[in-house]
C-alpha cells in the first residue's frame, strides 16, 4: 500500500523533499499530536472555567464532554491545577449574624403585606459578613423599599449594636424622614431589639417592625440586596483588612448599585435615577390601603 498522499505528495516525498527519514516523522508526530490535542482540552478547561466561575472539576469535565471532547475528570483536575484554575466555593465557616435568643422585645410585624407608594415610607435593615484575609468585617444596611436604594450602611469588625445604629443614623441624616410616616422593618436580631436602637426610633417617631420566626421572606429586599453584593462586589474578591473592604464596598454600593446598576423593578433603571424622576407628589404620596393602621397598630 502506498504512503498516504498529503496534498499532491506523498508523505515519503515530502521526507526526501524535507531530508528526514520516514520513520523520524512518524517518530515526531506521535509525539506532537497529543501535545496539540492536550492543548485543545486547556484551552477548553480554561473557557468554560472563566465563564462558569463556580464549576469545580467534575462539572467542567461533564461540560467538555458536552462539547465533544474525550476527557474524564482525573485528567481535567490535573489539568486545572497544573494551571492553577480554582472554581469559587462556598466558604465553609458562614458566621452568624442574627442573634434573636435575647430577652430584649421584640415588635410586631408591621411590613407584611405593606405596599408603599413613595419614598421613605419603608425602611429595610439588615447585617451580613465579609471576609478579610485574617478576620470578619460584618455591614449593616438600610434600604427604601420603594426605590431600592440603600440609604445607609456601616462596616465594622464587630456586631455590636452601635454597627447598626450607624447604618440607621446615616440613613435618617440622608433622607429626614417626617415624623410617624416611616416603618423600619428588620430581623430579630439583638442589634434591632435592643433598647438603644429602640430608643433612635422613637426619638425620631419611626414606626419599628420585626419579621416572623424563621421567615426570611418578610425581609426579602434586603437579602436580595446582600445576594446581590455578594454576587457582584464581595465574591472572588480578597480584603486585606477593613479599610480596603470599607473603601470597596461603599463605593460598590454608592456609586455602582446606587447609580449605575438596573433594577427590573424599577422598569431597569438605577435606583437614584428612579427617585430623581419621580414627581413630589409621588416622593410624598401616601401609605397604600395594605398599610392602613400601621402607625396606629404600632406597640
Amino acid at each position: 500500500m502506498s504512503p498516504r498522499p498529503q496534498g499532491e505528495l506523498t508523505v515519503e516525498r515530502m521526507c526526501v523533499l524535507a531530508g528526514v527519514s520516514r520513520a523520524g516523522y512518524y517518530r515526531h508526530l506521535r509525539l506532537s499530536l497529543p501535545r496539540q490535542e492536550e492543548t485543545v482540552v486547556r484551552d477548553a478547561i480554561q473557557r468554560v472555567s472563566l465563564a462558569k466561575r463556580r464549576y469545580g472539576y467534575r462539572r467542567i469535565a461533564a461540560q467538555l464532554r458536552r462539547d465533544g471532547l474525550v476527557v474524564n475528570h482525573k485528567r481535567v483536575l490535573r489539568l486545572m491545577r497544573q494551571d492553577n484554575l480554582l472554581c469559587l466555593r462556598r466558604r465553609p465557616f458562614v458566621p452568624v449574624t442574627t442573634n434573636s435568643r435575647h430577652e430584649w422585645r421584640v415588635v410586631a410585624n408591621l411590613a407584611r403585606g405593606l405596599v408603599p407608594s413613595g419614598l421613605d415610607q419603608l425602611w429595610v435593615a439588615d447585617i451580613t459578613y465579609v471576609r478579610l484575609l485574617e478576620e470578619f468585617a460584618y455591614l449593616a444596611v438600610v434600604l427604601d423599599a420603594f426605590s431600592r436604594r440603600v440609604v445607609g450602611w456601616a462596616m465594622e469588625t464587630h456586631l455590636r449594636a452601635d454597627l447598626a445604629i450607624a447604618a440607621l443614623q446615616m440613613a435618617i441624616v440622608a433622607r429626614r424622614p417626617a415624623p410617624g410616616s416611616l416603618v423600619h422593618h428588620s430581623d430579630r436580631g439583638v442589634q434591632y431589639a435592643c433598647c438603644e436602637y429602640a430608643a433612635v426610633l422613637e426619638m425620631h417617631d419611626i414606626a419599628p417592625s420585626m419579621s416572623r420566626i424563621g421567615n426570611p421572606y418578610d425581609n426579602a429586599k434586603a437579602e436580595s440586596f446582600m445576594k446581590t453584593l455578594k454576587q457582584e462586589e464581595v465574591d472572588g474578591r480578597s480584603y486585606r483588612d477593613l479599610k480596603q473592604a470599607r473603601d470597596a464596598i461603599g463605593t460598590f454600593i454608592e456609586e455602582v448599585y446606587n447609580r449605575q446598576r438596573l433594577h427590573s423593578a424599577l422598569a431597569y433603571r438605577p435606583p437614584a435615577e428612579f427617585e430623581a424622576k419621580l414627581s413630589p407628589i409621588a416622593a410624598t404620596a401616601p401609605v397604600a390601603p395594605a398599610m392602613s393602621g400601621a402607625f396606629g397598630a404600632r406597640p
